[in-house]
């Protein structure tokens, strides 16, 4: 007999394997996977008493918490769909996402609670506001709230692998936030995946730093749930606080992006923690150069695992993991591999296509756009099937990436679409002169986009973050990437701030960097 792919299978396992083992730490809070389980009944008993069915939205707006862990399966059990918000939007964005989505139920963290509050008022479908923490005016304080349900065993709602788990959110860089629903199928499938490639086991420790409700994070969840792994709370990201939390809980895996990893191998080498457990570092986001997997590997002596994926593909299809005929390459090779996106995971067809749809040759050269085929795949976009239909093309999703493929089969991506800069007729990816900007020893940060220019249409511009204490000039940087790159790739203009602009997950904000330019012509870089 078929035995569906349902979610909560995952926490059900955790509970019979490893029940009396510590499942969060969360500060000082500590609860086992029974403890845990407990009280997922208990939200779900008190999401049914507020007339919460199948198919209902239930909405989150939360860091890294007990709480938010446990919402996960608090609201599959009652046969609801888990749709997560990000912490780092206006009050409008919310206002647009609770309407869309029709959330019935919103979860809210105290601290956060600002941010919606103006809104509430405004959303008459809004049934319910809980709040995790202190209670507000017309809201449920949430433990006081829990504590009066049963913990016993939930009956739960009939689900079919084909139903809707999660509906996410994505960025919304460009008009209005789209909506992706993902089955309990396409997640239970993924994470089989994943949990293969990353070598998650019941030994491990996870830190949750990439936020819950992004696209790398919401998986974990699930990937070290199944395996009855330990998971820490953090809920900020804080790199001096993230290298106490891995020192103190022994943590031996981590998510985050590329600059979240940048300010702690920076914390490291102040610091100086004394973590002696081998410990892997999880990348998804902007490709890092080759000297960036370098520090982290030789410095932090962290294994450095790429890997790539968006919201849409559940997330993740293609890692970095060294296979057996690369170990025995040169440390420079090994690193210049591990930097790329890598092969196709199981369960996933990758391709690079041209603009005819044809696969562009492994030459390392060839430049096409990211396709896949996957178990992971989305349903659709929630209430947008324009957009569904533009992305989702002959059965293969279509990811507006841009990439190269060597003749290995390894994939290395070169940039978004809208972020290729076109020079003169010249394609230039900001990826490469970003990579070319690392190299130098002042750098912290920096950021490549396309600034208009009279003479060539648009010209590569880099904002570049330096380290403390040090100064460069912006013809010396202009002039060591002149060194290390074709002039014409290299930019042409610097300009230097003290902070890039980037999201919740710490990934940079390209498109709000380019806006600036663009706007103002009187910024145009002749």
């Amino acid at each position: 007999m078929h035995v569906p792919l349902i979610l909560t299978d995952f926490l059900d396992r955790a509970v019979k394997l490893y029940g009396e083992k510590p499942a969060v730490i969360d500060d000082e809070r500590v609860l086992t996977y029974r403890q845990m389980n407990e009280r997922v009944n208990q939200l779900s008993r008190g999401l049914q008493a507020l007339g919460v069915e199948k198919g209902d939205k239930v909405a989150y707006l939360a860091p890294n918490t007990t709480e938010m862990l446990e919402g996960f399966y608090g609201v599959f059990q009652v046969g609801a769909i888990m749709t997560p918000l990000n912490t780092r939007l206006k009050p409008a964005d919310y206002q647009f996402i609770l309407e869309h989505s029709e959330s019935k139920v919103l979860f809210v963290d105290e601290d956060l609670y600002p941010l919606v509050e103006e809104v509430l008022p405004k959303l008459p479908d809004l049934e319910q506001v809980i709040v995790h923490g202190e209670a507000k005016d017309g809201c449920l304080p949430y433990e006081a709230w829990l504590e009066t349900f049963s913990n016993d065993s939930f009956d739960r709602v009939e689900l079919e692998e084909s139903d809707i788990a999660s509906l996410l959110y994505t960025s919304g860089t460009t008009g209005n936030p789209k909506g992706v629903l993902l089955s309990h199928r396409a997640n239970y499938l993924h994470a089989l995946s994943t949990m293969h490639h990353l070598r998650v086991s019941d030994q491990d420790t996870l830190l949750h730093v990439l936020p819950m409700f992004h696209v790398n994070g919401w998986g974990s969840p699930f990937y070290y749930t199944a395996n009855g792994a330990t998971q820490v709370m953090l809920r900020r990201t804080d790199p001096k606080l993230i290298l106490e939390k891995v020192e103190k809980h022994k943590v031996s895996i981590l998510h985050m992006a590329p600059t979240v990893l940048n300010m702690v191998i920076e914390a490291y080498e102040a610091e100086r923690p004394a973590i002696e457990q081998n410990v892997r570092v999880v990348i998804a986001g902007s490709a890092p150069p080759p000297a960036f997997v370098r520090r982290v590997e030789e410095d932090l002596k962290w294994k450095f695992v790429q890997v790539y994926g968006m919201t849409e593909i559940s997330p993740l299809i293609t890692t970095s993991e060294l296979r057996s005929m690369d170990l025995d390459l040169s440390p420079e090779d090994r690193y210049r591999l591990k930097a790329k996106a890598g092969y196709e995971m199981i369960g996933s067809r990758v391709k690079v296509v041209d603009e005819l749809g044809d696969e562009v040759p492994h030459d390392g050269k060839a430049i096409g756009e990211i396709i896949t085929r996957t178990n992971g795949m989305m349903e659709g976009y929630y209430k947008n099937t324009e957009a569904t239909n533009e992305t989702i093309r002959n059965g293969w999703l279509h990811t507006g990436d841009m990439a190269v493929v060597d003749e290995g089969g390894n994939i290395e991506i070169v940039d978004r679409k809208k972020d290729v800069i076109i020079s003169g007729g010249e394609n230039i990816s900001s990826i490469e002169v970003e990579g070319a900007l690392y190299e130098h020893p002042s750098v912290l940060e920096a950021a490549v986009v396309a600034v208009p220019n009279e003479k060539w249409g648009e010209v590569p511009h880099a904002v570049v973050v330096l380290r403390d204490g040090e100064t460069l000039t912006e013809e010396e940087i202009i002039a060591f990437c002149r060194e290390k790159l074709a002039h014409f790739k290299a930019p042409k203009s610097i300009t230097f701030t003290d902070e890039l602009p980037k999201t919740a997950s710490g990934k940079i904000q390209k498109v709000v960097i380019r806006k600036a330019f663009w706007e103002d012509k009187g910024r145009m870089v002749n």
